[in-house]
């Protein structure tokens, strides 16, 4: 991950250096410094990818175009969360008492 990735990922992931830091589990001052460039190390690196890959992908040099290193929002592959356990089944829903053909 390059410094500009880092800084385009947060910024397209809608968070503050402040929030990314935290949920990261680093200090506000790290992210500033590597986003302008500073050396950090590989744990740091790997910390903050993580949290952003939530929200992105990130794209090595030359993947999707050659305009070098970037990201791309990641797509939800549904706009409705289910949680199946909490789901709940209506007994008016159980029979089908449509006549054949009704579809729906």
């Amino acid at each position: 991950m390059k410094a500009i990735q880092l800084k385009m990922a947060r910024a397209a992931a809608g968070l503050g250096v402040r929030e990314l830091a935290e949920l990261a589990g680093v200090t506000a001052n790290t992210v500033t410094r590597i986003e302008n460039g500073a050396d950090a190390k590989q744990s740091t690196l790997d910390a903050l990818q993580a949290v952003l890959e939530k929200h992105v992908i990130f794209l090595s040099d030359g993947e999707t175009t050659s305009g070098g290193p970037g990201v791309r929002l990641r797509t939800s592959s549904s706009s409705i969360d289910t949680i199946e356990s909490e789901m709940v089944q209506y007994p008016e829903n159980i029979e089908n008492d449509a006549p054949p053909g009704a579809g729906g």
